[in-house]
């Protein structure tokens, strides 16, 4: 399979779905809204694009499964599969915010080899594959090099049912907040990780995430030079739950932080 040959399919579905997200969201309202869970929504977009990407995708890869959001396809038991969120941001846009976005990993048995993040409300569309580095509307891009926490500007996110460990996570807060050029959260974990993996975050951590949150943004950071883990430094971030996402140079400080105040 050459990866590189399936790449302009997945930049192409992701943009339509992207574009049609755009579309739709000048006539909706709150009354289409779906409540899963606490804080947890869906509507009639997320379904239909990842109805889209299901799709298109199924056609390029018959052989491959998926693990999808909204939980359209099956999950391949051994082999190919495509992780996708259809729209990363789900309550930034039911009230008009951005970002918002559509995300596209495609695993091979535990390794991803491709990676499409497309930002709608910017139409920036990052992507990766193991065979390249990352790239920003097909230009380059590379982490940052700031050498230390206490110069970084830092990304996180907060959890939306799980609470039990909140506590702690709000003391990693306190502390960033005083030890760095702060912090952002802006409501979708895909875009946290490609604005790190192109240097408008030098960091980004968050717990209470999905596979679909994080799988392609994180690759596309790997692939961009940075460095990407669970809290406890190791590499269950893809269905662990947790993340974290750097640089290579504050990669060893951050994580110490995060697993000294977490796990401490």
């Amino acid at each position: 399979m050459n990866i590189d040959l399936v790449l302009p399919l997945v930049i192409d579905a992701a943009q339509r779905a992207g574009e049609w997200a755009l579309s739709e969201r000048e006539k909706f309202t709150a009354e289409m809204v779906e409540v899963k869970g606490k804080h947890n929504f869906v509507s009639y977009v997320d379904k239909h694009c990842e109805a889209m990407l299901v799709e298109t995708l199924g056609k390029a890869l018959p052989q491959a499964g998926f693990i999808a959001e909204e939980g359209t396809g099956s999950k391949n038991s051994s082999g190919l599969n495509w992780i996708i969120d259809p729209l990363d941001g789900t309550t930034n846009y039911i009230h008009g915010l951005s970002p918002f976005a559509v995300s596209i990993a495609l695993m091979d048995n535990d390794r991803v080899v491709l990676g499409v993040v497309h930002e709608a409300s910017l139409r920036e569309c990052f992507w990766a594959t193991e065979s390249g580095g990352a790239y920003l509307n097909g230009n380059p891009i590379k982490v940052t090099t700031t050498q230390k926490v206490n110069d970084s500007l830092i990304a996180t996110g907060f959890p939306y049912y799980d609470y039990s460990r909140i506590s702690p996570f709000f003391q990693t807060m306190d502390y960033f907040m005083r030890n760095s050029h702060g912090l952002r959260r802006l409501g979708s974990a895909a875009t946290d990780l490609v604005y790190v993996a192109c240097g408008r975050f030098d960091a980004f951590y968050e717990y209470g995430l999905s596979p679909w949150d994080v799988a392609a943004g994180a690759f596309i950071v790997e692939r961009a030079g940075g460095k990407v883990c669970d809290f406890k430094g190791g590499n269950s971030y893809i269905f662990g739950g947790e993340i974290i996402a750097t640089n290579l140079n504050i990669h060893q400080e951050f994580t110490s932080v995060i697993r000294g105040i977490m796990f401490g």
